[in-house]
């Protein structure tokens, strides 16, 4: 199998996983989401830590924590993802997971639009199309519903904010990674052991739910490493198409499964949505096509 080919089954596997996980929270929406977050955190440092001494690579990680610039974008970025997983968990526990798929719908648009605001670049006719069909999206859901969807856009926010600073790295995305969540694991432990002293968290919970957590540490890691080798291997307008596979899972777990409201006000939001997606993927893919075209003349001139 060609590495291409290798490459998009593993960006596959890992949005099969991002995409089935409300199943697997659902299953601990009875515990504190901020506990959730804080057991998911320090059961994924194990994890990242045991795949980076498999390979080699503890070195790269104090490298990455002791450099000055590095060490200020990797902590804001452990602040993006923990804002990220603390709501995405919080709309399984409430039942507001057709949300949560919104804003990962949402996420490619506002990362164009910080893009603008933060450096000023240009939009294209169709991104400014896509881009505006996404702010008339929220603001019928914010009419139609009587309220913003704040859950959608956090979300969308703070990845965006999160890839963001990620591309300012010089390390790999597995070694930030494990920065991050090392850097987020004493607040952690804070929390763990404020519950715990207060007589709950750690004592009310049985051998299903320490398995759940302890095994949410694989769950946390396995896809970024997927994800990690796909982007090494694909084209990036191929990853932002399947990466839309995440949020179609994510949508139909909360309408079919979980029996999630979708009315009208829903299904315009989404329309728009989705009519957005295909103008802005339509749009990647012909800047990708003429941007290889333009190399294979370069390269035969």
């Amino acid at each position: 199998m060609r590495d291409a080919a290798k490459g998009i089954w593993a960006m596959i596997a890992a949005c099969l996983i991002w995409g089935i996980a409300p199943l697997y929270y659902k299953l601990l929406a009875h515990l504190p989401p901020v506990d959730v977050v804080a057991h998911r955190t320090l059961w994924s440092l194990l994890t990242f830590l045991a795949v980076l001494a498999v390979q080699g690579r503890l070195g790269q990680l104090r490298a990455a924590v002791r450099t000055g610039r590095d060490a200020a974008v990797i902590g804001f970025a452990a602040l993006m993802i923990s804002l990220n997983w603390v709501f995405f968990i919080y709309s399984v526990s409430i039942g507001k997971v057709t949300e949560a798929s919104l804003g990962y719908y949402l996420y490619p648009l506002v990362a164009v639009l910080i893009g603008v605001l933060a450096f000023g670049e240009r939009l294209s006719r169709a991104q400014g199309v896509a881009v505006a069909l996404a702010v008339v999206a929220v603001a019928v859901l914010t009419v139609g519903l009587g309220a913003a969807p704040w859950i959608a856009l956090i979300l969308s926010t703070s990845f965006g904010l999160y890839g963001l600073v990620k591309k300012r790295l010089s390390v790999g995305p597995v070694v930030s990674v494990t920065a991050e969540v090392l850097l987020l694991a004493p607040i952690a432990l804070g929390v763990l052991v404020w519950d715990t002293s207060g007589g709950h968290g750690l004592w009310d919970m049985g051998a299903r739910d320490w398995g759940l957590l302890v095994f949410s540490g694989a769950l946390t890691a396995t896809p970024l490493i997927l994800f990690s080798y796909a982007t090494k291997r694909v084209k990036m307008a191929t990853v932002g198409l399947v990466q839309y596979l995440n949020p179609t899972l994510q949508f139909l777990c909360a309408v079919v499964i979980f029996g999630e409201p979708f009315g009208l006000w829903h299904a315009i939001a989404f329309g728009l949505i989705w009519t957005a997606i295909g103008i802005y993927s339509a749009s990647a893919l012909s800047q990708d096509r003429a941007a290889r075209r333009a190399l294979v003349r370069s390269g035969t001139s």
